[in-house]
């Protein structure tokens, strides 16, 4: 297997992890990827496609050294003007790429990566969210460029159309990881006799090699208190979802069988009332706009529901960190709940005791992966009280589930190390291969 350097310099694209949407779990995969190929091909040459607009320069810094890439607009858009509109990219396709940056970075890449947000390659968020994600695949294919989908979920696909569509892209791939067991059954599903465990392989979660980072501020009183090594009493943070917390029609769209906002209140009350732990609101998606999917809006909502008397101790991360800061916070903590993958995937990869909150099939399979299954409490499937429950024997248990992860991380932790090694190798050869 090559090392650091051993790569060269390859051209390659990434779509789906856009570092511009509030969303610190694309963030996390973002970086994560663009960690894997500084480290193991420095001089590597990235185009990061986002939700901005035309080319632009990046920089980051990784193991404490700069890594440059670009970043560039697509959308699926109706102003089939904008060299960002997906159509306009295919049209320049045909033309080799004249007068779209976005397409001419696609043509001469060696292979372009697609890890659609770790979750969103599913018809569950609707027709036109599947379109998006389809969109750049299709690009690519069509481009003639290597396509290679990053670990992820695939599915749920309850469409017939879906179905058909996902197995298109997956039966045309240079590459497709599956992020965890159960993705890797539906890639089997999907495409029956035309699986190739050569091309269609099991991975893990890449942001389980998040790097994380003590925030450039100082952190308001009293968290920095909380979190220090030398606290007195426990820290639990809870993650709310404002995906969950603040649509009142959540559970219709996702068949939800428990009250989610009245869960987190009962939830965060057991913990005020049954012990002396100091309890930090983790919001991980805070969409610019402030939108409904925002978790700092179910977080500040569920603070002030509390009395003052309460409210004393419980304090809300606050928003400007990015997602290794984030992780810094939480890896410190002595328990962590979530219903967002990603911010249960920065506990779990720091060795935390997770109690996960799962409104669809993605959420146990990433906790399996690190032996944590048993902590996943599925909102379609319990009720609300019991629910409550589920998490409360969670973390009753904590102390086996951080012996269990102590045991289990390291050869997770080298497996995210080791499918990026093995995925820029793959990179190198198709596109080698194809010309």
């Amino acid at each position: 297997m090559p090392s650091s350097g051993d790569f060269g310099s390859p051209k390659l694209c990434l779509f789906g992890a856009a570092g511009d949407t509030g969303n610190h779990g694309v963030s996390a995969l973002l970086h994560s990827t663009l960690a894997a190929v500084a480290r193991y091909a420095p001089t590597g040459r990235v185009t990061v496609f986002d939700n901005g607009w035309g080319m632009r320069e990046a920089r980051a810094a990784y193991g404490g050294k700069p890594f440059e890439y670009h970043l560039c607009g697509a959308r699926l858009s109706r102003r089939f003007h904008r060299p960002e509109s997906f159509f306009h990219m295919r049209v320049a396709s045909l033309v080799g790429g004249i007068g779209n940056p976005g397409t001419r970075a696609i043509l001469e890449a060696d292979a372009v990566w697609d890890i659609t947000g770790g979750d969103s390659f599913a018809d569950l968020y609707g027709e036109r969210h599947l379109r998006a994600m389809l969109a750049p695949k299709r690009l690519t294919l069509a481009c003639g460029v290597p396509l290679v989908l990053l670990p992820q979920t695939y599915g749920p696909f309850t469409r017939s159309a879906s179905r058909r569509a996902a197995a298109s892209i997956l039966r045309s791939c240079r590459l497709a990881w599956a992020r965890d067991e159960g993705s890797l059954s539906v890639l089997h599903d999907l495409l029956g006799s035309e699986f190739d465990p050569a091309r269609h392989r099991s991975g893990v979660d890449v942001a389980f090699g998040l790097e994380v980072r003590a925030p450039s501020r100082t952190l308001p009183e009293p968290l920095t208190d909380w979190i220090d090594e030398r606290r007195g009493s426990p820290a639990v943070g809870i993650n709310v979802s404002g995906l969950l917390f603040n649509d009142p029609e959540a559970p219709r769209k996702y068949g939800l069988g428990a009250d989610y906002a009245r869960a987190m209140r009962l939830l965060l009350a057991e913990f005020l009332r049954r012990t002396d732990a100091r309890v930090v609101l983790v919001p991980h998606v805070l969409p610019p706009s402030g939108s409904l999917e925002s978790d700092g809006v179910a977080c500040r909502a569920l603070r002030e529901s509390l009395t003052a008397d309460e409210r004393v101790r419980v304090a809300t991360l606050p928003e400007g960190l990015d997602a290794s800061e984030t992780k810094f916070v939480v890896s410190k903590l002595d328990w962590f709940s979530g219903a967002r993958m990603h911010a249960c995937i920065g506990a779990l990869s720091s060795g935390v005791p997770t109690g996960g909150v799962a409104y669809s099939p993605k959420m146990r399979g990433v906790f399996e992966t690190c032996g944590q299954g048993k902590y996943v409490a599925d909102l379609r499937r319990t009720g609300t009280e019991d629910l409550v429950a589920e998490l409360w024997r969670a973390w009753e248990e904590r102390t086996q589930a951080r012996a269990e992860l102590s045991e289990r991380l390291p050869a997770v932790l080298d497996r995210a190390r080791s499918q990026m090694r093995e995925t820029l190798e793959a990179s190198a050869l198709s596109r080698a291969g194809s010309r």
